[in-house]
């Protein structure tokens, strides 16, 4: 069983952990550090890092996999702005998975980390999924690389809204995300501006931002 497997059950723990503090339910309604994200929102948007990981190995292969570049080059959120249709339907889907309220997020998300953690466990190292909201396939585990990366990022973002600590993850955690943020970041910037921004201040372009 490939690695990245057991490193996404453990950032998955994490975000469970995270959506069941009591400071995410206390500002549920508030407006998070994400332009346009409510906390509940950001809430459902994390939770959604585990919820869409069943429907994803129940789905067959559209192709061969995509290298994880091209994934990202294909998808129109990544450079799209806050308003056009692939940004707001992330935005939706986040407020919809969270529209029950924090408790039954909290209470789903647990159940579907149950269930994963044997599941993906059982998967060939080999293996290609199609995605469900896309019209190409991945591995296994590129896929939950983006997922691992997904839960990184916003378990940042949602500790930031409610005035928490970021949860602190395992290194072997943090090592893959930042390898993936640092490849896309030179794929969309190039270079020499990743190399500036990480050693020469004075140098340094503005934003090496990946997304």
């Amino acid at each position: 069983m490939a690695e990245i497997r057991e490193l996404y059950l453990t950032a998955a723990a994490s975000a469970v952990t995270l959506l069941r503090d009591q400071a995410v339910a206390a500002a549920w309604a508030k407006p998070s550090a994400l332009t346009e994200f409510s906390v509940a929102g950001l809430a459902g948007h994390l939770a959604q890092q585990i919820f869409r990981v069943g429907p994803t190995l129940a789905t067959e292969p559209n192709g061969p996999a995509l290298p994880l570049r091209e994934h990202y080059a294909r998808s129109a959120w990544v450079t799209a702005g806050l308003g056009h249709e692939s940004n707001v339907s992330i935005r939706r889907g986040g407020e919809d998975a969270a529209a029950e309220g924090p408790d039954p997020l909290v209470t789903r998300a647990q159940a579907d980390l149950d269930a994963l953690a044997p599941a993906l466990r059982a998967e060939p190292a080999d293996r290609v999924v199609g995605l469900p909201w896309a019209q190409w396939s991945l591995t296994l585990d590129d896929f939950l690389l983006t997922r691992l990366m997904e839960i990184v990022v916003h378990s940042d973002d949602l500790a930031a809204s409610v005035g928490i600590p970021t949860p602190d993850l395992p290194q072997d955690v943090i090592d893959p995300v930042v390898d993936l943020l640092a490849r896309l970041a030179v794929h969309r910037h190039g270079p020499t501006a990743v190399i500036r921004a990480l050693s020469r201040a004075e140098r340094a372009p503005a934003t090496i931002s990946a997304f």
